[in-house]
C-alpha cells in the first residue's frame, strides 16, 4: 500500500471555515504521542525510513497503540511511501521489545488533530507542539500507477481548501522538530 501525503503550513481556523462550506465531514479530534526510533543496524536519518510508536487518544473512543513503519519517499512532488501499520496491546512492552533489539527512542513529536473527509481524500488540520500548524490531505492507493492521479487529487483539494500546493513542505514533524 502507498500513502500519499501533501502537507503545507496554514492557519488552521481558516481552514476550518473552508471546509465548512464545502460540507466536508467531520470526523473527529485525536491527540497523538509519536515516538520514534533509531535502528541499531541503519541510519533512518540516511535512508529516509522512519519507525514509531503511535499513541492515539480520542476524543470520543477508546486509546490505540500502533506501531509503523514508513519506506523512503517514492517521488519528488510529494510525500508518497510505502507504510506498514498494525495495532498492538501495550506500547510500553513494544517499546521494550525495540530496546532490547538495539533500537532507541530518538524523540517524541505531539500533536492535536483534526480529521474531516472530502471528496474520498483526508484532510487532518494539525498543531504539532514546537512546530506549527499544518493541513494534511491524504490517500491510500494500493497500485504504484495510482499515485499521480491521487497526488493530483490531493492537490485539487488543497486549492479548494484556499491552499497552494507549491506551498507543500516534503520533512515530516519530526525532521521539523529537530531541525536547527
Amino acid at each position: 500500500m502507498y500513502e500519499v501525503e501533501v502537507k503545507v503550513p496554514a492557519d488552521l481556523e481558516t481552514v476550518r471555515e473552508r471546509l465548512a462550506d464545502l460540507d466536508a465531514a467531520s470526523r473527529g479530534g485525536v491527540v497523538q504521542v509519536d515516538t520514534y526510533y533509531d535502528a541499531p543496524h541503519r541510519e533512518f536519518a540516511e535512508t529516509d525510513e522512519a519507525l514509531r510508536i503511535r499513541e492515539e487518544r480520542p476524543a470520543d473512543g477508546p486509546d490505540e497503540t500502533r506501531v509503523t513503519y514508513k519506506g523512503p519517499l517514492v517521488d519528488d512532488e510529494s510525500k508518497t511511501r510505502k507504510e506498514v501499520e498494525t495495532a498492538v496491546v501495550n506500547g510500553e512492552k513494544f517499546d521494550a521489545v525495540l530496546t532490547n533489539l538495539g533500537f532507541e527512542a530518538a524523540a517524541t513529536v505531539r500533536k492535536d488533530r483534526e480529521r474531516f473527509e472530502l471528496d474520498g481524500y483526508t484532510i487532518t488540520l494539525d498543531a504539532v507542539d514546537d512546530v506549527g500548524e499544518y493541513v494534511e490531505v491524504e490517500t491510500e492507493v494500493e497500485a504504484e500507477s495510482d499515485l499521480e492521479p491521487a497526488r493530483e487529487g490531493a492537490y485539487d483539494v488543497l486549492e479548494r481548501l484556499g491552499l497552494d500546493p507549491d506551498d507543500q513542505i516534503r520533512t515530516s514533524y519530526l525532521g521539523l522538530l529537530l531541525a536547527p
